[in-house]
């Protein structure tokens, strides 16, 4: 007979994620009969409070030093994906364990970045151009123009999101290369070529390779300014780069003066180093470039996917298992723009 470990208790749960009523009914009811104290996000009243008590908090968006200083906290649910503000040293130090909501949103976040590809390669910007000023076919060499079919796709992460980038991938009929952090024994579905860091794989052999590389990667210390100039001198002319992950995985600068170089042909950013967007900052009049303002339309389900990562996770903590969408020590940021 196989013991079972015991379960893990909550006592206490500091809340401020908001959820519909039958969703909020419904988490209530599984953390049951754990003491649960609600708080919006902008209540700090409460919330400094609460962390004096309370072991467990499922939180709106990212922790911060608050969060640190709570005596009994042992695990915090973020209700959103990229936890960079909450990979703290500090948080290691103390052994707290944090998780997010990473998969809400990566199909959607797949089709942002082929939207990029798809207006960076059938030139959008000067179709629509030619259309409001009624010219045809007023862009010279447009019949040369090659598709995305047969090319290569680069996905540097291969996360929720990267995954689902590459399932694109190969519905376009793109050639896929992937470039993960982590040693893996099998190549993923709709992955022709994998190329692990820890296994000894370079990124330069998917840089090179690469007609469209899609970043999806998380950041931390190691991937801050993963591609500056080094990188982009070594990208193909023909070459677009798309940043889905976040703003500092790009140096910006080094960006900006490899658009107005020609080195590369082209860009779509929905993350940058400052957010939003100053005016003045240089990468909005690089050419050949697209922005759009960290925002991406919603899937009609990313609430309710939110809600199943954290009953899941509830359920983990309880039975001592791995939690989903775990920070580890490797994602710590401490670099900050």
């Amino acid at each position: 007979m196989i013991d079972t470990p015991p379960e893990v208790r909550i006592e206490e749960v500091l809340f401020t994620l908001a959820l519909p009523e039958d969703a909020r009914r419904e988490v209530e009811a599984v953390l049951a009969p754990t003491r649960i104290i609600f708080a919006t996000p902008d209540d700090d009243a409460t919330i400094r409070k609460a962390l004096e008590t309370v072991d467990v908090a499922v939180v709106q968006s990212d922790i911060d030093e608050r969060f640190l200083a709570g005596p009994k906290l042992k695990w915090v649910h973020c209700g959103h994906s990229g936890l960079t503000k909450s990979a703290m040293p500090g948080v290691f130090e103390k052994g707290i364990v944090v998780t997010g909501s990473a998969g809400r949103s990566a199909e959607a976040l797949a089709q942002h970045a082929f939207y990029f590809a798809l207006a960076l390669t059938f030139d959008a910007r000067r179709l629509i151009e030619c259309q409001a000023a009624h010219i045809w076919r007023g862009i010279p060499g447009y019949d040369e123009r090659l598709g995305l079919a047969g090319k290569t796709l680069g996905i540097v992460g291969l996360g929720h999101t990267g995954a689902a980038m590459a399932a694109l991938g190969k519905a376009f009929q793109m050639n896929v290369i992937a470039y993960t952090r982590s040693a893996r024994a099998d190549t993923p579905p709709n992955v022709d070529r994998l190329i692990c860091a820890d296994a000894g794989g370079s990124l330069d052999t998917l840089i090179e390779d690469a007609d469209v590389i899609m970043l999806a990667t998380q950041l931390n210390d190691e991937t801050h300014h993963l591609f500056s100039a080094r990188e982009f001198a070594l990208m193909r002319p023909s070459a677009f780069i798309i940043n889905m992950a976040r703003g500092p995985v790009i140096d910006e600068e080094a960006l900006t003066a490899a658009l107005r170089s020609g080195a590369i042909a082209g860009a779509g950013l929905d993350v940058f180093d400052r957010e939003p967007l100053p005016p003045d900052a240089p990468i909005w009049d690089a050419p050949n470039v697209l922005i759009t303002p960290h925002m991406t339309p919603a899937l009609p389900d990313r609430a309710r996917r939110v809600i199943e990562i954290l009953l899941e996770n509830i359920r983990r903590y309880r039975a001592g298992e791995p939690m989903l969408n775990q920070l580890t020590s490797r994602d710590v940021y401490s670099k900050r723009v």
